[in-house]
């Protein structure tokens, strides 16, 4: 035991999540290599859920899609203001703003991604409407900026005893009326009790996560002043995404061990097949909640669904 410990770094311990405490970690999960992440992510590197139109779809095209149902569900049109509240290497906010006009600013604790995702923007041309800061949520604004705000893959980090202050941050800087997507994965029972599964992942992999059940999290945002309109269950999305970048690790085992050990290769297949099977069988699922800021009953949001969904070419099914 004491090799492998020796061989694995242990995560910083996580008890208030803190901002010291939630830097430490994000810098502990995320600021591996950006490299290490690139060879099994996809080109756009969005560490979160894909979106599988059909079940063979490639990793990227997936992801793509994911972006797109994403700004869709919010409505992006040009003139909007997006704010990305944990906008990792900076896809969705670029993919917004290129594809649907708006100015967009992402916010993280990771200073790898922060570096990329300005280097990126840089690149697309995009500098003048996309931005990017290192910031820790409860040092938004203390005013309503902008009128669309999505959460994709953050609030697992936040600690179940924050989730009250997180939505209430996130429903402090949305326009009355504005719109609200939080995607993230939840547990199939109440609480982050203290197991083996638990253990492990606060020690090698996520050392802030904890995660609770959608009935929880929705609660948590009513009582922030937000009305919850649609609530879509991902999690077979998830075990797909998780098998591809599993494979996609595997095909790259040699070059990975260029950028980290092979005790933490193997901690990080071994998580992602496992979290593969968790999500397989119902143990863990994976929601995208959109909610609107409350406005005295007006409801922002079209009367049917359709808008989620643009017609298909002729002869696709």
């Amino acid at each position: 035991m004491s090799a492998w410990n020796d061989a694995v770094p242990q995560a910083p311990s996580v008890k208030a999540h803190s901002r010291g405490e939630n830097t430490r970690a994000i810098e502990f999960h995320y600021d591996v290599s950006n490299t290490f992440y690139a060879l099994w992510l996809d080109r756009s590197m969005v560490y979160s859920c894909a979106y599988f139109e059909q079940a063979d779809s490639t990793l990227e095209a997936a992801q793509e899609a994911k972006l797109d149902h994403i700004c869709r569900k919010l409505q992006l049109q040009p003139g909007d203001t997006l704010l990305d509240v944990g906008c990792g290497w900076g896809a969705l906010a670029i993919h917004a703003a290129r594809h649907y006009g708006v100015v967009a600013h992402g916010i993280t604790l990771s200073a790898q991604q922060h570096a990329l995702a300005g280097q990126r923007i840089a690149e697309a041309g995009l500098q003048t409407v996309v931005t990017v800061a290192l910031c820790d949520y409860r040092d938004l604004p203390s005013t309503a900026q902008y009128n669309k705000v999505a959460s994709v893959g953050m609030f697992e980090h936040v600690g179940l005893e924050n989730l009250p202050l997180y939505f209430s941050c996130i429903a402090r800087v949305l326009k009355p009326g504005g719109l609200f997507l939080n995607h993230g994965i939840t547990h199939d029972v109440e609480g982050w009790g203290t197991t083996l599964c638990t253990r492990f992942i606060n020690r090698y992999v996520f050392p802030d996560g904890q995660l609770d059940t959608i009935s929880n999290i929705q609660r948590h945002m009513e009582h922030s002043g937000f009305e919850i309109g649609d609530v879509e269950a991902l999690r077979s999305h998830y075990a797909l995404t998780l098998r591809h970048w599993v494979a996609r690790l595997e095909r790259h085992h040699t070059e990975a061990l260029h950028h980290v050990s092979e005790a933490v290769f193997r901690i990080w297949r071994l998580y992602m097949a496992a979290s593969a099977l968790n999500f397989e069988s119902g143990e863990l699922g994976l929601y995208q909640v959109l909610a609107t800021k409350r406005d005295n009953g007006t409801s922002r949001l079209p009367l049917t669904r359709r808008y989620l969904y643009p017609p298909q070419p002729a002869g696709v099914q």
